[in-house]
């Protein structure tokens, strides 16, 4: 008998932890915000689209100062991979860069624009997906890109950039060798 009343407790127990853990999950399930609660129009948008796409365009022509003027004295850049990151300050000096060996830049790009309401990511964003066009050693390069910039107060304080490096290097003629297997 007493076995059976501490084999009851103990499956009475582990009932009661998998019933806690099951509506443990319900509950952190049912507070999960709807993307309406944490994102909603951006009611900047004809400005803040209008500052990403001059930003955009000073930097493919060549107006670093005009460019400059559109980033906030703390901007911060990342991308195109998740380790990257700069100042305003470092992106300028590699567009710089870019105009000695690139010619014939081109920049067409479609905008979209929302506000985040709350966290780390709040604030009005503008997005686009674009596409880059460039001449370089002879090779005309035309590649998609995503960039994501906050706008803050009319200026870019932080953004995202992503497109595929690797196929413009191999484009470029960069080849990609793999490491060598290490002798067991």
């Amino acid at each position: 008998m007493k076995k059976l009343i501490i084999s009851s407790l103990f499956f009475a127990t582990l009932l009661l932890t998998l019933f806690s853990t099951k509506v443990c999950g319900q509950d952190i399930q049912a507070v999960q915000s709807r993307y309406k609660d944490l994102v909603v129009e951006n009611s900047n948008a004809d400005a803040d689209i209008k500052v990403v796409g001059d930003f955009l365009n000073s930097l493919v022509s060549g107006d670093l100062e005009k460019a400059k003027s559109l980033l906030t004295e703390n901007f911060k850049g990342y991308g195109p991979a998740p380790a990257d990151s700069s100042t305003a300050e470092q992106t300028l000096s590699s567009w710089k860069e870019n105009y000695i060996s690139q010619s014939n830049r081109k920049v067409d790009f479609l905008p979209a624009t929302f506000m985040v309401l709350s966290g780390n990511l709040k604030g009005e964003w503008v997005s686009v997906w674009g596409t880059y066009s460039f001449t370089q050693d002879g090779k005309n390069l035309s590649f998609p890109f995503q960039y994501t910039a906050r706008v803050t107060g009319g200026k870019i304080d932080t953004d995202r950039v992503y497109y595929d490096r690797l196929y413009i290097f191999q484009t470029l003629g960069y080849k990609l060798t793999p490491p060598e297997k290490g002798i067991k």
